[in-house]
């Protein structure tokens, strides 16, 4: 039997949620504090309009989906762990360290499930990446660098690394297993007080390097996420079509009498079976209340990929 969902915030995120676990038979009930939305998206669904200080303690709702401002992700799934509700946040998990602890403590203490949502772990073409890299066929993992830019969306309290950043770093994590030793940050503001352009150089253990460019301010879109091993190389890139998401190159380079010489091969496009990420996700989450163990994604993930945040953040003079 699926769980009872209720999606708490229905905007752009939020919308997509719940039309997904709608399809997924889990939608219970739809909730935001402009009702009159609420409301409406609950009509169209079929589904209960709960207020949102009756949401809490509503005895049939088993869990939530939280699409809100981050400002107010901690407190909002404190409030409902702690009243018996498992919950999924949108990332970012929460705006300082201190306040995701508290979140992930209070979920822990509370026996609760919690799940953050970086969607891109659950990309078929990621996970597939994942495989590779963790079957050695790349070799070893020298270099990671991901750029996500485009134009918009702006924010009043994010700026384009703690809007664009979180599925990234995510990802860049699974890859290399670790935390980096080393975070360097360098952000340009051209609109207002916040950075519109992000750069994060990392350091891990291993001699692993990652370097991170997100831009709200660009006049075209990227989507890629590339990694550099001993033996091959391999590209993600969410622009393409689904039979060119993931590519791998192996291309050869060695020294010859002092000088280096080079090969480039073609890349081999690897098949992957199509998949939206969003559903997979949620999917994840659902099973994960139904079998008690902790999601992919899970809160201890996210306070690594916000102590990366918060120590390459620039800041500039308002």
């Amino acid at each position: 039997m699926a769980p009872r969902i209720a999606v708490l915030g229905c905007g752009y995120w939020g919308s997509n949620h719940i039309r997904t676990l709608k399809s997924l038979g889990a939608l219970y009930a739809v909730s935001d504090e402009n009702s009159d939305r609420a409301a409406g998206f609950a009509a169209e669904q079929g589904v209960e309009h709960i207020e949102v200080d009756d949401l809490f303690t509503h005895p049939d709702v088993d869990a939530i989906v939280m699409a809100l401002p981050p400002q107010f992700h901690a407190e909002t799934a404190i409030r409902a762990v702690t009243n018996g509700k498992d919950v999924l946040v949108e990332k970012p998990i929460a705006l300082t360290v201190p306040d995701a602890e508290r979140t992930v403590k209070a979920a822990h203490d509370n026996g609760r499930i919690f799940m953050v949502g970086h969607v891109l772990r659950f990309h078929p073409a990621f996970e597939k990446l994942l495989e590779l890299v963790k079957a050695g066929d790349l070799g070893k993992v020298r270099y990671i660098h991901s750029h996500r830019l485009g134009l918009g969306k702006f924010h009043t309290e994010n700026d384009a690394l703690w809007d664009l950043a979180p599925h990234d770093l995510s990802m860049i994590l699974a890859i290399t297993g670790t935390e980096p030793l080393e975070v360097r940050g360098e952000g340009a503001a051209v609109l207002d007080h916040l950075s519109d352009f992000a750069h994060l150089h990392l350091s891990f253990p291993n001699n692993v390097r990652g370097h991170l460019f997100a831009s709200r301010l660009n006049p075209y879109r990227e989507r890629r996420l590339a990694v550099v091993g001993t033996k091959a190389m391999a590209v993600f890139d969410d622009m393409e079509t689904w039979d060119r998401k993931l590519a791998v190159y192996k291309h050869s380079i060695w020294q010859d009498n002092g000088q280096w010489a080079s090969t480039t091969e073609e890349p081999t496009y690897i098949k992957i079976a199509q998949g939206m990420p969003l559903t997979r996700e949620l999917q994840n989450f659902i099973e994960s209340i139904q079998t008690r163990v902790q999601p992919k994604t899970d809160g201890e993930e996210a306070i690594r990929v916000l102590r990366i945040l918060t120590a390459g953040t620039v800041t500039h003079n308002k």
